[in-house]
């Protein structure tokens, strides 16, 4: 009986660590140049004022295109997302984590921080 509690609780908390943040350190090494899915989830005119390395732009605000554009995302491969600084993206890694995407990282900083503002 004990051994049942505890597996279930090692599953709960495997599927709350499905969004993690991270920080610029983080994306220098584990993101740019690297063969990701890296997301933007600004609007276009953000995005084409300047993005990192070579992100997608899946357009947040335009909720129902978006939840299109993430059915192209492969579900099991983790899934990079940033916005301006931090809370678009937030919301966008809450979504993904809903969608059943298993591994979602929220660059915290965003693009601010990115080109250092």
């Amino acid at each position: 009986m004990s051994l049942v509690v505890l597996g279930t609780l090692s599953c709960h908390s495997q599927n709350e660590r499905v969004i993690e943040r991270i920080d610029k350190a983080t994306m220098q090494t584990d993101v740019v140049g690297k063969d990701v899915q890296l997301i933007d989830v600004r609007t276009p005119r953000e995005f084409n004022d300047g993005h990192i390395d070579d992100a997608r732009n899946f357009d947040l605000s335009q909720q129902k295109v978006f939840l299109e554009q993430i059915n192209i995302l492969v579900k099991n491969r983790p899934v990079y997302l940033y916005c301006t600084v931090g809370a678009r993206s937030g919301y966008a890694a809450k979504i993904l984590k809903e969608k059943g995407f298993t591994k979602v990282y929220d660059y915290s900083g965003g693009y601010y921080d990115w080109v250092g503002n």
